[in-house]
This record gives C-alpha cells, structure tokens and sequence, in this order.
C-alpha cells in the first residue's frame, strides 16, 4: 500500500490538479476525463477535515475506498443531489483513495440506472463485483503512488461497457456551456427528442432530471464565485443568471442546507468538486 510520503514524489506533475502534504487531486487518462473528474489520494485528521466536512452536492457518483493497514473497505456514493456530512466517517480511515465521477460517467462502468442510486451510499461489491475487486487488489499490491495511478487508469479503461447517447452527451454539454440556464424545451428541441424522453433518460444515466441537474450546475458556479471572488451577493446572483436575489438564496438553501452567506461564513466546513462543470 502507498503511504504518505508517495504523494509528494508522484512524478506526473503534469496530472495533478492540487497537492498538499495530506493530499493529492491527479487527472485520470486523457480517455477517461469525460466519465471520470479526477482521483483523490488523502491522508485524513481532524486537522484538515473537521468531523463536520461537508460535501456539496455536485450531481456526480464518488467510489471511496477506506484503507487502514492492509484492509479496504469500498463504498459508492450515488449522484448526489443533497449534502452529505463525510468527516467524522473519513477520520476512521488511514488513507482514503477516491474516484469522482463526471455527471452519467458511472454509468459506463456499471449499466445500473443512476436513478436507483441517487442519494444512496452502497457497498461497490454490490453494485460491480468484479470491478471492485480488480480496484482493491490494485490498492493492495502498488508499491508506490505511480504504479497506483497507472494500475486505475488500466482497470477502468478496460471495464467500460457501456457509453453514453451522444444526443445526451450533446444536451448536457449544452447545459454545462450556459452553466445551467437553458430550459428543458430547448435544450430537447436542440438534439431532436420530446421534453418527457429527454427527461427519461437524463434519470437513466444522471439519476435526475434536466430542471435538478440544471439547479445544481448553477449554485455550483456560485459557489466558485463566492470562493474565489469578493462579490457581493447580488453579483453572484446576477452572474448565475437568477432572476432575483431571493431566488437564489432559495435555490442556494435547497442544494446547499444553508444559505449563501452562511456558506460564504463557513467555507472550509465543505468540500466543493474541483473538476467538474
């Protein structure tokens, strides 16, 4: 198994997204990015990752393996469309290697209908059995942070079975470019397919519906903005493309559970998805 000091000397400098002494984000294969955001290699404490940390809800899958000694356990985290409080369950763990999807990526490793998982955290056994057991082996016999990377990379790559409708890959495209503020009706009249199909199959592999997804897109670019910008609130609200400040604030508090300046209050309680949208 890796240890800690492996994530400062990971070689592929040109991978990682952000690396700090306890953790690393790294980019999968350039083939996997439009199924897989990136991996996450974390050495938890309290320190870091309060027993409150909270993540946001980013309308993806996570696969979180829990490793301690020469033992891991996996769960999955369906498309998470509420916050889920993960510290307190992280700090148990010696190392956690993590796999966040993209928005419908899980659903080329698995063929499950994402709608069954939405909001549910389940054993992977359960849900791919032989995909699991090939993860865990490649956690416990990589020597070293590299050959960690090189063996996920390997697995997945030859485990996708299943790809997604380009007319989907087209609509969710689109929504991700007007960061979420195009309509069900013309993001179906733009790839030839009713509002009610469209719909169907956005429960099929996104595990919600345009409208949620669409929701979640968009308080994610706020939460970039009140991260990373000094705006007032009503900048951020104009800038997401909300027709009023109480609505955002209402949206905000829907995806959220609590409102903008509260979060704007307590960022580094909770954990917003670097890679995705």
């Amino acid at each position: 198994m890796i240890v800690k000091k492996d994530i400062r000397i990971y070689h592929d400098t040109a991978r990682i997204l952000l690396r700090e002494n306890d953790f690393v984000y790294i980019l999968p294969h350039p083939a996997l990015r439009d199924k897989i955001s990136n991996y996450t290699i974390t050495f938890p404490n309290q320190q870091i990752l309060p027993d409150i940390y909270t993540v946001i809800p980013h309308g993806s899958a996570t696969l979180v393996f829990s490793c301690n000694q020469r033992e891991s356990d996996s769960h999955l985290f369906g498309p998470m469309t509420r916050p889920c409080m993960v510290g307190g369950v992280a700090n148990q763990s010696e190392m956690l290697v993590i796999i966040e999807f993209q928005p419908a990526g899980l659903s080329a490793f698995t063929g499950v209908s994402q709608n069954e998982l939405t909001d549910r955290t389940i054993p992977f056994e359960i849900i791919a059995s032989s995909l699991n057991r090939l993860l865990a082996e490649a956690l416990e016999h990589a020597g070293c942070l590299d050959e960690l990377i090189t063996r996920l990379d390997r697995i997945l790559l030859n485990n996708i079975y299943d790809q997604c409708p380009s007319e989907l890959k087209m609509a969710a495209e689109m929504m991700m470019k007007s960061a979420g503020n195009l309509s069900c009706k013309k993001l179906a009249a733009s790839v030839y397919y009713s509002e009610r199909h469209l719909n169907r199959i956005f429960q099929d592999y996104f595990g919600m519906n345009t409208k949620t997804l669409s929701r979640l897109i968009r308080v994610n670019k706020a939460i970039r903005l009140i991260k990373h910008t000094p705006y007032p609130l009503t900048r951020v609200s104009c800038e997401t493309g909300f027709y009023d400040l109480s609505h955002f604030i209402r949206d905000f508090q829907s995806v959220c559970g609590l409102t903008p300046q509260e979060y704007r209050n307590r960022m580094s309680d909770f954990y917003s998805e670097i890679a995705k949208f």
